[in-house]
């Protein structure tokens, strides 16, 4: 028998997330200046993607190992290391709520921008962050915001009224963007309360083309909002789906010049 198929595996691998990355990367090489990263020091970056915040560490002489669940955004990470002769940055698949490859107490800096959110069992994930992060490190989160009137938030809120209801037990990524939430569960894992910290962020999608042709690049490449058209489309809506989403993209696009949209996250930080 083969083991089930695992559905978060398969979304992430699904269309070709390496196409909204691209949109991502300022504001990724922004986010990471900001974290104070120094030569020699160890960074695990957990649903890393293909390298959005790993490729700016690694540049900013940082020793890097970037880990996601989708094989095709892994190999896209090693390809973009190997294109930018990163020599200190590698690339593999793993679980964010079971880290096994990776030694107890490894790393001087933990992070996780929009990836760790959505691996399932969250307990288990701030449990295996605080587990590979040495005494005295970091560990730093992005999480999308529930109901937050921006751009991500919004996407993912549309979208699930076209999808079926998750299964029994289905714990929501966008529970990460809940402070409450976020410090029950390093607090499981051993985390004063004190040590947790959180401010609010920005995160700013830049594409060439119009907020429509944006939706497109979503409605293709992205899993999440793939799959919810794949539903409206069974229910005749995907039309209603499309105008939608091309509503919300308009009216946050801050440019006139191709688009700009920001969006506010949860930055979470962990002092072990």
């Amino acid at each position: 028998m083969n083991a089930p198929a695992n559905p978060n595996k398969a979304l992430w691998e699904k269309g070709d997330f390496t196409r909204i990355a691209d949109t991502m990367r300022e504001s990724g090489e922004a986010l990471v200046q900001r974290l104070g990263i120094t030569k020699g020091l160890k960074v695990l970056d957990v649903g890393c993607g293909d390298g959005t915040t790993a490729l700016p560490e690694a540049k900013l002489g940082a020793d890097v190992l970037g880990i996601d669940i989708a094989r095709n955004l892994v190999e896209a990470g090693n390809r973009r290391a190997a294109e930018h002769g990163l020599t200190n940055l590698k690339f593999q698949e793993g679980d964010a709520s079971n880290l096994e490859q990776v030694p107890d107490k490894t790393f001087d800096l933990v992070v996780s921008i929009f990836g760790a959110m959505f691996a399932p069992k969250p307990f288990d994930v701030a449990k295996e962050m605080v587990r590979v992060t040495r005494p005295g490190g970091r560990i730093v989160m992005g999480n999308w915001i529930p109901n937050d009137p921006t751009l991500v938030a919004q996407i993912l809120k549309i979208s699930s009224h076209y999808t079926p209801p998750p299964p029994d037990g289905f714990v929501s990524p966008m529970t990460w963007g809940v402070e409450s939430n976020v410090i029950d569960r390093f607090t499981a894992a051993g985390i004063p309360n004190g040590n947790i910290s959180f401010a609010r962020d920005t995160f700013t999608f830049n594409f060439p083309g119009t907020p429509s042709q944006l939706v497109d690049e979503f409605r293709k490449y992205y899993g999440p909002t793939m799959n919810a058209f794949e539903a409206a489309e069974k229910q005749g809506r995907a039309a209603e789906l499309q105008k939608e989403l091309e509503q919300l993209f308009n009216s946050q696009n801050k440019t006139q010049e191709g688009t700009s949209i920001p969006a506010t996250f949860l930055r979470v930080t962990v002092s072990l």
